[in-house]
């Protein structure tokens, strides 16, 4: 008994570990995605553009993904695509393993005893548990990165806001508090549960109703089909919210004001001055982001699952 409890412990360690490392892999491929739509999404914010689409468009500074990726490198190189990778990688290290490392566990507790035959609403809800409770601790760590990747190359006789990731927590704590840290958790933790709730079932589902169905075998084509369904998913589903969540991290008060309120504030600010398109801006990197993401992630997490003698998702 004491020999299966320590296997047990063992294996929920593992998976945690597991889960870190190949989110972490998944994040250092796209990181050059993920400051494109960083930049996409602040954009024209709040700029009038009701009736003004052609306009707007042929006035952008990021004419779309392609052009945004030259334009980063042109102005500030490659490690102007690098921004906030520090950051981005203690978000994954403790956001992540919690997420993806909590979500099997939680589907058990929620009485999934069965991997292949468990319904899709419990396994929604545990990833709808398990993103909210990973991105309520790593909050601070999404803040910094967005903020690291919005900042552009600055102009002759300025510098930089933030010049490194411990310059970002140092700044931030002293001018707005422990507080300051956590702004924007509404939207943040909103945008995980969505994220995860849609991503790992998707994923899940996807994957053991192919193999139940008999058209494919456990292997890397499964792996790797079940998981662009699940990453084209959470692009859909998480663009709008993900956008209020940067605008609301990158916000900065003047004179004690600030542009957005609350989550509900900004949504409704966008929908008002820019459309409901507004909302999917940046869609395409996102997408492009969340798609190779969510492929490289799950891959690796199975492979490393399948060398240490763990059963597959």
């Amino acid at each position: 008994m004491a020999q299966k409890t320590t296997r047990i412990e063992n294996e929920q360690l593992w998976r945690f570990l597991l889960a870190g490392a190949s989110n972490m892999c998944g994040a250092s491929v796209t990181n050059p995605i993920d400051v494109i739509k960083i930049r996409m999404q602040l954009e024209n914010e709040l700029s009038n553009q009701k009736g003004k689409v052609v306009e707007t468009l042929k006035n952008r500074y990021y004419k779309g993904f392609a052009h945004g990726a030259v334009v980063i490198f042109r102005d500030e190189g490659i490690r102007g695509l690098y921004k906030g990778w520090a950051p981005s990688m203690l978000r994954e290290s403790s956001y992540s393993s919690i997420r993806l490392g909590s979500y099997e566990p939680i589907k058990v507790l929620l009485g999934a005893t069965d991997p292949a035959h468990t319904p899709l609403w419990k396994k929604i809800c545990a990833g709808a548990i398990s993103g909210t409770i990973g991105s309520s601790i790593a909050t601070p760590t999404d803040l910094v990165k967005v903020r690291l990747q919005a900042q552009r190359v600055p102009k002759p006789g300025e510098s930089l806001r933030y010049p490194s990731m411990r310059a970002a927590f140092k700044e931030i704590f002293q001018k707005e508090g422990i507080r300051g840290l956590y702004v924007g958790v509404g939207p943040t933790v909103k945008r995980a549960a969505i994220l995860t709730a849609t991503q790992i079932p998707a994923y899940d589902h996807t994957k053991h109703t192919l193999l139940n169905s008999g058209l494919m075998v456990e292997g890397p084509k499964l792996h790797i089909v079940s998981s662009m369904v699940a990453g084209l998913a959470t692009a859909l589903t998480t663009s709008p919210v993900d956008v209020v969540k940067t605008r609301i991290m990158n916000q900065h008060s003047t004179g004690g004001q600030k542009t957005y309120t609350s989550a509900f504030d900004c949504f409704f600010k966008t929908i008002k001055t820019e459309g409901p398109l507004g909302l999917y801006k940046g869609f395409i990197p996102n997408w492009m982001r969340i798609g190779p993401h969510t492929i490289v992630t799950f891959f690796i997490f199975e492979q490393l699952r399948k060398g240490i003698g763990m059963r597959p998702v």
